[in-house]
């Protein structure tokens, strides 16, 4: 019975979470004379001299990542603002939000992406249907050993599910930090690099507000098996741990139907006709 109180203790002191203060659990690691931290608030900053990035203070391995972020308003041609979860290493994982500018009056592009063992190339781009700039919106990642799911304001736009007894590499043995970045990529960001940065309209802010995470902390390898007992016993994961509802898969069809605008699985020409094998499995 003491074992028993003991393991089931230990699992719980394994469950973190970071509730709306940035300022304990993150800190700026680049630009820092632009960025601020205060609160539940994180300011990143972009002009000519330099951009800014953050970065939380621990690494978890599963779990719900989820921030509210505003994006530039006006003309954001040539900008990238990036959150995303990622270890370290040549044969680090990743996991991509990345929020391409645009002129004024386009549409952002929402790009996604995931990186297993250094490899990435999994590129899915959307549009977003309202204006990200207007207000803050729920950017969440929710990761647990069957599958990855990116949402906007709740509603799934993307899923990669663990098919690693296929030979398909999946994120489930390092742990990740959380990530934020403001920065210049007018090289490609907007219409292949086409269209640049607009300096003029410097300096570029983004806000981001009240991030959570409910995921497990990374102790090296010896936590594996324990953050997968975890997150299968917790409700902010064990949500989607097999499936996602149904009202959720028409919500992401919904998406995908009427606001993808690449697909990595469809770019036949980037992969001289050898589509990734994942491609071909069903990913809700």
């Amino acid at each position: 019975m003491l074992v028993a109180f003991f393991i089931c203790a230990l699992m719980i002191t394994n469950i973190i979470q970071v509730n709306a203060n940035f300022s304990k659990s993150m800190y700026l690691t680049w630009g820092a004379q632009h960025a601020s931290i205060v609160g539940e608030d994180l300011h990143l900053v972009l002009d000519k001299t330099s951009g800014s990035a953050a970065r939380s203070k621990r690494s978890f391995l599963f779990g719900s990542i989820e921030m509210l972020i505003k994006l530039i308003p006006g003309n954001s041609a040539g900008i990238v603002t990036a959150y995303y979860l990622s270890s370290t290493g040549s044969q680090h994982d990743e996991i991509d939000f990345e929020f391409l500018g645009n002129s004024t009056g386009q549409p952002y592009t929402v790009n996604t992406n995931l990186f297993t063992q250094g490899k990435g190339s999994r590129e899915q781009q959307f549009h977003l249907w309202f204006d990200p700039t207007a207000d803050f919106h729920n950017y969440t990642i929710h990761w647990n050993p069957t599958e990855i799911v990116w949402y906007v304001d709740s509603m799934p736009i993307r899923v990669f599910r663990n098919y690693e007894h296929e030979g398909i590499a999946y994120p489930n043995k390092q742990g990740m930090r959380v990530y934020t970045s403001l920065w210049n990529a007018d090289n490609w960001a907007t219409r292949g690099g086409l269209v640049k940065t607009d300096w003029s309209k410097a300096p570029f802010k983004v806000g981001f507000h009240h991030f959570r995470a409910r995921a497990c902390k990374w102790n090296g390898a010896a936590s594996i098996n324990q953050c997968a007992s975890n997150v299968k016993a917790n409700w902010w994961t064990s949500s989607v741990y097999k499936h996602l509802s149904y009202g959720k898969i028409r919500q992401l069809n919904w998406v995908k139907k009427n606001f993808m605008t690449y697909d990595y699985c469809k770019d036949y020409k980037r992969f001289n006709g050898h589509i990734p094998h994942e491609c071909f499995k069903t990913q809700f």
